[in-house]
């Protein structure tokens, strides 16, 4: 790979990442109903779950995804009915705040918003094939070493999307902040984060490979 094509690949992995998509969705809603370190917390459980995809498109398992439709389906199902799950926790729940700082539910719940952030990437199938259409097209047929320079562009693509998460999250956090002091405004941010959670449940659910 010559430095040409890496520094295009870095651009054209700036402007996938800053797309709106159902990642970006989540951590938006989750920083806008419950604050920064709860953004923080659902980019980071993100991240991991693409690299859990990047070590697929390595192993190849990302092709079976692309080439069954029985696979992507199982895979599509379970991600639709966890996404589904959630929405309805939050909407059926009775706490207008979601996470309390300074109790020991908070980090409890920390936790929970981390595996739903990393189980909703890792269970969405098109990140998978995402993985596996686009970073071949960097890589120079009939040259060794190609599942190294998969990992080394899906590792860049993910670092880059980890800080341009960030950066959405602070931005988020800090326009929205004076609206969670209030407890009226709050619940309705969590009733708002639950209907989210289902329209992403529903939306993965009519994907199509």
């Amino acid at each position: 790979m010559t430095i040409d094509s890496y520094l295009l690949f870095v651009v054209a992995s700036v402007l996938l990442c800053i797309a709106p998509g159902p990642d970006m969705i989540f951590l938006l809603g989750r920083t806008i109903a419950q604050g920064r370190k709860a953004g923080i917390i659902a980019a980071v459980g993100i991240n991991l779950g693409a690299y859990v995809h990047l070590l697929g498109a390595v192993a190849g398992i990302s092709a079976l995804l692309a080439t069954s439709a029985y696979a992507f389906t199982i895979i599509k199902w379970m991600g639709a009915i966890y996404l589904l799950y959630i929405g309805a926790r939050i909407l059926l729940s009775k706490q207008n705040q979601v996470l309390i700082d300074g109790n020991a539910n908070s980090n409890r719940n920390y936790r929970q918003i981390f595996w739903q952030g990393f189980l909703s990437d890792v269970l969405n199938p098109k990140v998978a094939i995402f993985y596996l259409a686009f970073l071949p097209q960097f890589i120079k047929p009939n040259t060794a070493h190609q599942s190294l320079q998969i990992l080394f562009l899906g590792v860049t693509v993910n670092v880059i999307a980890i800080i341009i998460n960030i950066v959405l999250v602070y931005s988020a956090s800090l326009l929205t902040n004076s609206f969670r002091k209030h407890s009226a405004i709050s619940g309705w941010l969590n009733k708002m984060l639950g209907a989210l959670f289902i329209f992403l449940g529903l939306k993965l659910a009519s994907e199509k490979i």
